[in-house]
């Protein structure tokens, strides 16, 4: 897994794209996965990713993010 990473940040650094909007894809694409794992339970997710469900719905809100279920 880190050789993957490592060759996925390197395009991306080669691309030019800024930090800000590589961290902002993969909170998104990282809290799409997890609430697809969760059945769309922000309870569930919020505890999966060690945070609190309040912090995840702000996130989400942040992100433009809508709950599925």
């Amino acid at each position: 897994m880190r050789e993957q990473l490592d060759k996925l940040v390197g395009e991306m650094v080669d691309k030019g794209i800024p930090f800000v909007d590589a961290q902002r894809e993969f909170e998104k694409r990282f809290i799409v996965r997890v609430l697809a794992r969760c059945d769309g339970s922000l309870s569930r997710a919020a505890t999966a990713l060690g945070v609190h469900r309040n912090t995840l719905s702000r996130k989400m809100v942040e992100l433009h993010l809508k709950r599925t279920t």
